[in-house]
């Protein structure tokens, strides 16, 4: 299991349109990924779900903490902290 910190940069936060994209980038991968909100101390969400995604409410400036497990974790870890460090396509 890997995981790393890192902020929603993007200016409207993990709203639809930034919100799938991340899914369909954590859907790519074999390993389990979870988001989780570190400013808000709450459980991790499952990354792969748009409607759990979206219900975590993870706006501009939230730290959040992406985990993933399985056999392409570290690939999957990378591409994701990439992505939402480039602002979602935002």
């Amino acid at each position: 299991m890997v995981s790393k910190q890192t902020t929603i940069v993007n200016a409207t936060g993990l709203h639809a349109r930034p919100a799938s994209t991340f899914v369909a980038e954590a859907k790519k991968f074999k390993s389990k990924v979870t988001i989780r909100n570190v400013d808000k101390d709450v459980p991790p969400t499952n990354a792969k779900s748009i409607m759990m995604l979206l219900a975590a409410g993870l706006g501009t400036g939230t730290v959040v903490e992406i985990t993933c497990d399985g056999e392409d974790e570290q690939e999957a870890l990378d591409a994701l902290v990439k992505l939402v460090d480039s602002g979602l396509g935002e």
